[in-house]
């Protein structure tokens, strides 16, 4: 089978911040290790050189990469290289590469991965679209090339039930039929941040708790940061916040200032440390073993995160909100409806040895079928 694996690197510059890129890096060499001959068209290759490699140019923004996919580029490509399934990193990029392969006469097989979910539902069924793809009001927009991209697509992977339900659901209100298309195929973990649970070592009456997540205002940065005061002033834990970018292009300031309004405010909070991994996989795995358990976001269209999983696969037990993936994803005893709650639970971490290794075994265990070799298969399973 070739597989030809269509990547649009949104972080070149910091790619460790870039969770498409780390899925791809992991997967696409556990795919040629299952005998699949894997072609990356990327700004940026996979570090295994077994995984074939066509440069692209990386759309400027992320308006162009959902509106402006190059079908020339595409065709020339497709007639290239003739793969016999195309994935599409980017859903809405799907009705173009369909475009592209009847130009080009290749017939391939289309696999979307939902990566990003444009929309979420509230606990009442309330669709919501995202406000980082509703900038100028384009979100209607993008939510309907979305769901065209579901239309042009032969397979649907997603991350996880709850990414199935809201894509399912989207897909019923605007007419497309996903019947037997639609996949749960999860990421695989970051093989360089697993550490086996003989290393683990509970906390003894104080723990550092760290929050790995973009700084985005749609991230629920600022609930977070109410959070963080009240952990601090209500347990006995310290916080490291990382800053994943660093200093941003003006280009990107300009399209959302709010990472850096919310890093000037979290580094002013007593008890709360600012971190940087420099784009370095070794000191973020050095910073995630330096703390006791993580913290998830509180963004409300969270179908998956990476940055959990990376706690996960450390040992770290992760506390977040009762609310979507997360209700789904983490142990029942770590989820919180407050900040009270979530501040009982960080000091039972903090003080209670045989609380903390239960959980933090059971962190790490439920990461054991996220293996890169495990995820193959089941990729593979879906695209057959």
């Amino acid at each position: 089978m070739r597989v030809l694996y269509l990547l649009n690197v949104s972080n070149s510059s910091q790619l460790t911040a870039d969770s498409g890129y780390t899925f791809a890096d992991m997967l696409t060499p556990a795919l040629v290790d299952a005998g699949i001959e894997v072609t990356l068209a990327s700004p940026v290759p996979a570090s295994d050189d077994r995984v074939q490699f066509v440069r692209t140019a990386s759309p400027s923004t992320k308006y162009r990469a959902r509106f402006n996919p190059g079908v020339g580029s595409l065709v020339r490509l497709f007639r290239r290289h003739r793969p016999e399934v195309v994935v599409a990193n980017q859903i809405e990029a799907a009705p173009a590469i369909r475009a592209a392969l009847l130009e080009a006469r290749v017939d391939a097989l289309i696999a979307g991965y939902c990566h990003y979910l444009p929309f979420s539902f509230t606990d009442t069924g309330q669709l919501e679209l995202d406000p980082a793809m509703d900038d100028g009001g384009l979100g209607r927009s993008v939510l309907l090339a979305f769901s065209a991209g579901l239309a042009a697509c032969d397979r649907v992977l997603v991350h996880s039930g709850t990414a199935a339900s809201w894509t399912a659901a989207v897909a019923t209100r605007t007419g497309v039929e996903l019947a037997e298309k639609l996949h749960v195929v999860p990421a695989p973990r970051d093989v360089r941040l697993v550490r086996e649970p003989a290393d683990f070592t509970a906390p003894v009456g104080a723990a550092v708790g760290i929050y790995n997540h973009r700084l985005y205002a749609h991230y629920g940065t600022s609930r977070f940061t109410r959070l963080a005061r009240h952990l601090v002033a209500k347990a006995p834990v310290r916080l490291t916040v990382m800053d994943l970018f660093g200093t941003r292009s003006a280009e990107r300031v300009r399209l959302d200032p709010s990472p850096e309004r919310h890093l000037e405010e979290l580094a002013a909070l007593d008890g709360v440390d600012i971190a940087s991994d420099r784009g370095d996989r070794i000191r973020y795995r050095n910073l995630l073993a330096g703390a006791h358990f993580g913290i998830a976001p509180f963004r409300p269209g969270c179908p998956w995160s990476m940055s959990v999983i990376d706690c996960q696969a450390m040992g770290l037990p992760v506390i977040g909100p009762r609310t979507g993936w997360l209700a789904e994803r983490l142990d029942s005893e770590l989820l919180f409806d407050d900040d009270d709650q979530a501040a009982l639970i960080a000091e039972r971490l903090a003080t209670d040895p045989e609380f903390y290794l239960l959980h933090a075994e059971r962190a790490y265990v439920c990461t054991t079928d996220l293996t890169p070799d495990a995820v193959a298969a089941r990729y593979l399973e879906a695209i057959k």
